[in-house]
């Protein structure tokens, strides 16, 4: 599976809390399908998820009848194109009425329907479920926005970028009679994933980027020593790894201070060895010591991933 796929995987695992979040959910998603007018609603998928939370949740909210064709493909291998359509145009009049729309096509956002700074999330998670994808890690960090329409994509990015929590300026560009809205740099996308819910996919993201940095940071250091690179390179991420999912679902202020010392100076300096974190304490600790509390840290985030 891509890791677009899992992304989106992971966001329609998450719960949307009230009427009012999945009432925005749902219009990004209609609004960003690929068709939406009065006429006609599609879209279509290579996300069995995305193509399953379109369907149940617009069915469930406006009362109408949502379609869903499989066929399948052969473009890079065996893959499963889920299409999405309302057949009832009545059906689509209605949905169009439901979220503000005159029967007119106004393909503009209703900010009616994202009145709040919460709602932007949900809106935000379902324009990328249904046109958005995301590179993986190993290649590039770059995650985009597939819009048909020249003042739609500009009305998403100007959300995107009244956004505090992010403080991003994504850009736009024309590709193939659409206007993609484009996100780039691994701190830009990882926090883009975070904010839409998709948080372990954003802490395979900071894995990546850690073990890259920690292996040219050991590269620089000596060619020779590949097996030691790696080693280093495979700790450091998965101790940032763990860290990190304290910190999403605990909060580090929760750690012991003696962890919470370790788990912050591995975050700013994930290329150390054990013995540097040990010399960079207030109080400093042998390598085997550093190692001991290493060890609480991924017990407390193997308990937390386990519930």
């Amino acid at each position: 599976m891509s890791f677009s796929k899992e992304t989106k995987s992971e966001l329609c695992s998450a719960p949307v809390f009230t009427n009012e979040y999945k009432i925005a959910e749902v219009y990004g998603m209609v609004l960003f399908a690929r068709t939406f007018s009065p006429n006609e609603i599609s879209f279509s998928t290579e996300s069995h998820a995305a193509a399953g939370a379109f369907s149940q949740m617009l069915s469930s909210l406006t009362e109408t009848i949502v379609d869903m064709n499989v066929r399948l493909t052969r473009r890079g291998g065996q893959t499963n194109i889920y299409t999405l359509s309302v057949p009832d145009t009545n059906d689509c009049q209605k949905i169009y009425r439901f979220f503000g729309h005159s029967l007119q096509p106004n393909l503009r956002i209703n900010r009616a329907n994202i009145d709040d700074d919460e709602c932007v999330r949900y809106f935000l998670r379902g324009a990328f479920l249904v046109c958005g994808s995301v590179t993986s890690p190993e290649k590039e960090y770059h995650l985009e926005f597939v819009v048909p329409h020249k003042k739609l994509s500009e009305d998403l990015q100007k959300i995107i970028s009244e956004i505090t929590e992010l403080n991003i300026s994504p850009k736009i560009v024309r590709r193939k009679g659409n206007y993609i809205v484009y996100i780039k740099g691994s701190e830009n996308v990882t926090n883009t994933i975070t904010y839409m819910g998709g948080q372990m996919s954003a802490i395979e993201i900071i894995q990546n980027n850690i073990y890259k940095s920690v292996r040219n940071a050991v590269n620089r250091k000596t060619n020779s020593e590949t097996a030691n690179l790696n080693k280093t390179a495979l700790a450091s991420a998965r101790q940032t790894q763990a860290i990190h999912l304290i910190k999403n679902k605990l909060g580090l202020e929760q750690l012991p201070d003696d962890l919470r010392e370790i788990a912050l100076i591995r975050l700013e300096f994930p290329e150390y060895n054990l013995r540097e974190i040990g010399a960079a304490l207030k109080e400093p600790l042998t390598r085997s010591g550093v190692n001991h509390r290493i060890q609480r840290i991924l017990e407390i985030a193997e308990e937390l991933s386990n519930k």
